[in-house]
């Protein structure tokens, strides 16, 4: 019985993850764009190429409202341009106006369903909305159609993470890395996906490539410190968290490791005390639930 355990402890501990999933990997795609060309306006107006250039700069620049502006405004002139429908589908939903932003989409993929860019707008909002049937179908067409775009490999591995697929995910970014090294999104979420399944050392080694690079994203420095805080060092937690955050939220995220680390001792305990059928329900994580985002309060 005692050979079960380190089996059942790491489905125990994937578990206990889950819900921190909803919070860590959704930042992995949230702020990333489909490489194509992308065409200033059907129309032949000067001001209106010129407000597509300004507002495409201003929505990598992440000025939210000045892309909203310009964008609805070239649609005024233009409501066809598919170039502004999927601008201002892209500024909505980096303003968190998911249904806008997903009509935006669909109406571009009605009339051009290739459209990379609609297809991943489409993907990116069903992630955020947790269908994530639908979120998986889209990356896969678009991995399978454009295998050199990082940002669709990177999507759909936080896709199956979230749907508890660690392995499948982990395979989807080692995959990814090959073609780009150099994109720390996907490490940052190969290191998440590692600890949520369980191997946190090996998590964290991952992580420890990026998060001291100066351009590393902050997830990737949030993921180490909770490999950190399960592993128990609570002290290298803390620096990596106060970096990025006041004190006192650093404190709470430390508590909510501890927390964790406590429920997985217990979680232990009790296999010991009743066997392999006593604690682990099946060979996957189960997926993320939309109630169990709430985590990202503790982590913000």
């Amino acid at each position: 019985m005692n050979s079960s355990h380190p089996l059942l402890a790491r489905k125990t501990f994937a578990a206990l993850l889950a819900p921190l999933a909803a919070a860590l990997l959704a930042t992995g795609c949230a702020s990333n764009h489909f490489v194509t060309p992308r065409p200033a306006a059907a129309t032949h107006l000067p001001d209106a190429q010129a407000d597509m250039h300004v507002a495409e700069s201003a929505l990598e620049a992440g000025d939210t409202p000045l892309a909203l502006s310009l964008f609805e405004k070239v649609l005024k002139t233009d409501p066809q341009s598919k170039a502004a429908q999927l601008g201002l589908g892209d500024a909505m939903y980096q303003s968190g106006d998911l249904a806008r932003a997903g009509v935006l989409y669909g109406q571009v993929a009605a009339v051009a369903p290739d459209d990379a860019r609609a297809v991943l707008g489409l993907a990116r909002v069903a992630l955020r909305q947790r269908r994530l049937d639908e979120a998986e179908k889209r990356y896969r067409e678009l991995t399978a159609a454009h295998p050199d775009q990082a940002v669709a490999a990177e999507g759909l591995g936080a896709t199956l993470d979230l749907e508890g697929k660690h392995a499948q995910a982990q395979a989807v970014y080692r995959a990814a890395l090959q073609r780009h090294p150099e994109v720390a999104g996907l490490k940052a979420n190969l290191g998440l996906s590692l600890i949520l399944a369980g191997d946190v050392r090996a998590g964290a080694n991952v992580l420890l490539d990026i998060a001291g690079l100066p351009d590393a994203p902050p997830q990737a420095r949030e993921n180490l410190a909770l490999a950190y805080g399960m592993l128990g060092n609570s002290e290298a937690a803390r620096r990596i968290l106060v970096a990025d955050m006041p004190a006192e939220s650093a404190d709470d995220n430390l508590r909510f490791y501890r927390q964790l680390r406590e429920r997985l001792g217990t979680a232990r305990r009790d296999a010991g005390d009743l066997g392999v059928a006593g604690v682990a329900g099946g060979g996957e994580t189960p997926p993320v639930s939309a109630a169990s985002a709430a985590a990202r309060g503790v982590l913000q």
